[in-house]
């Protein structure tokens, strides 16, 4: 097993994008690359604290690459907006790849280096690539949110 740890706008759409691959083990939503220890949601939510909106990701290396991990993670959000993501807008919601091994680090720097070569995008690739920090989970109701959703609002449920 392995871990990879991305942050690209709100963490609810990008953890139920990779809940639905297979390989993938377990998924947690989180923080990371801020200043503050044990941050909440709130706290994150006022952009004073520098962290991003992440996504935990364990992962089976036998069944699926870390490569592949970062073609999801690139074709579910715009790695050229700076510190937003649609409506959602501030530091929080940047887009970085936290790396975990330098194997990690290379391929997430060809990757980009190859998506850029490729011209893909008409603007520059903004996503940061970081030596992975601590990871803070985020409160529960923050977990797998979207399937709580719809357990709640689900047909015959409304």
């Amino acid at each position: 097993m392995a871990f990879a740890f991305f942050a690209g706008g709100c963490f609810w759409g990008m953890e139920a994008v990779f809940q639905q691959i297979p390989g993938v083990i377990r998924t947690q939503v989180g923080y990371m690359g801020g200043t503050t220890q044990d941050p909440t949601y709130q706290e994150v939510c006022s952009d004073s604290t520098g962290h991003a909106e992440t996504v935990a990701i364990e992962f089976d290396y036998t069944k699926i690459q870390y490569h592949q991990l970062l073609d999801i993670f690139f074709s579910n959000h715009n790695p050229t907006e700076l510190n937003r993501q649609g409506p959602d807008i501030g530091t929080q919601y940047r887009s970085v790849i936290f790396y975990t091994t330098d194997e990690q680090k290379n391929i997430a720097e060809k990757f980009i280096r190859d998506l850029e070569k490729s011209d893909l995008y008409e603007k520059k690739i903004v996503t940061q690539v970081l030596p992975a920090p601590e990871f803070w989970p985020a409160e529960e109701y923050h977990q797998s949110y979207f399937q709580k959703i719809a357990q709640r609002y689900g047909p015959g449920n409304l």
